[in-house]
């Protein structure tokens, strides 16, 4: 992984998780790699990696059984939609439409 030094890497590392599982590489009840796997596999401190599982598991993307690993939830592909869609109307789409009316582009010119 790529990091942006303008992010926390662990809030990274859940939009990639997230990212995987809304391409489809990741499923319902898939297995994720473990702390430590990913944390080797992308040269990150394990307590990175567990930030971040541990706010995917709060936002309930991912769960946790005990001494099996973590999976990604039933409903993880829904969540995520709701989360972004909430996220890009409140957030990017205004940026965006703000920076459009800046430069004099029209909504017509966009589409």
């Amino acid at each position: 992984m790529n990091f942006d030094e303008n992010k926390p890497i662990y809030l990274q590392i859940a939009e990639n998780i997230c990212e995987r599982i809304l391409s489809g590489e990741l499923n319902q009840g898939n297995r994720i790699p473990s702390v430590r796997e990913w944390a080797a596999t992308i040269g990150v401190n394990p307590n990175t990696v567990a930030r971040s599982y541990e706010t995917l598991t709060e936002r309930q993307v991912i769960y946790n059984q005990r001494g099996i690993g973590f999976f990604v939830s039933p409903d993880a592909k829904n969540t995520i939609m709701q989360d972004e869609r909430k996220r890009f109307m409140e957030e990017e789409l205004p940026a965006f439409l703000k920076k459009a009316e800046l430069l004099g582009i029209n909504i017509k010119n966009i589409i």
